[in-house]
């Protein structure tokens, strides 16, 4: 298990979503320790699609917008169909982390999504709420960094609205959110 200082923001709306992306990105936070997570849409009529055009994943669909200029952001980009969530889009460092999480056999009561980020030091309950809002068609953002950092982006954030916030400190030998 790695023990990493994590900030879970979930986002109920995109638009406020895209603030917080802003926020964090005009105050200088280091875009390679953020991670992106939220469930695919249904279709209905819209086209959805994913490709690979050299270095950067795209995607087509009704957060195209949204998720390319993430990706264009972030270290990483995934998209996985977990049970009981359904399609996810990700980017960011959270990517490895569920791949690695997939290679591993994980018996909890949770998706790799889930266990990748009990994996990084958050707490099983926390896990399993973070789960449920990405089940909802929220969008989790989740910061890695020094707790002065976290703190920093935490106050940065703010603006942009999330319904939830909480930082999960690695030095807390106790796992409980601030």
């Amino acid at each position: 298990m790695l023990d990493i200082n994590s900030l879970v923001a979930i986002y109920e709306k995109q638009m406020e979503a895209e603030a917080g992306l802003r926020d964090l990105q005009q105050h200088g936070f280091d875009l390679k320790k953020l991670s992106i997570l939220g469930r695919e849409h249904e279709s209905g009529e819209h086209v959805i699609g994913y490709y690979c055009s050299g270095v950067r994943m795209k995607y087509w669909g009704a957060r195209g917008a949204f998720w390319n200029e993430s990706w264009k952001l972030l270290s990483a980009a995934g998209y996985f169909i977990l049970p009981d969530i359904g399609p996810v889009l990700v980017g960011g460092p959270l990517t490895t982390w569920i791949v690695s999480a997939l290679q591993s056999a994980i018996a909890r009561s949770v998706t790799a999504a889930g266990a990748a980020l009990y994996d990084i030091g958050i707490p099983l309950a926390s896990v399993i709420r973070y789960e449920a809002a990405v089940k909802m068609h929220k969008i989790l953002f989740v910061a890695h960094g020094t707790p002065r950092e976290l703190l920093a982006a935490k106050d940065e954030l703010h603006g942009s609205r999330p319904q939830e916030m909480s930082i999960h400190f690695a030095a807390e030998k106790v796992r409980a959110a601030a």
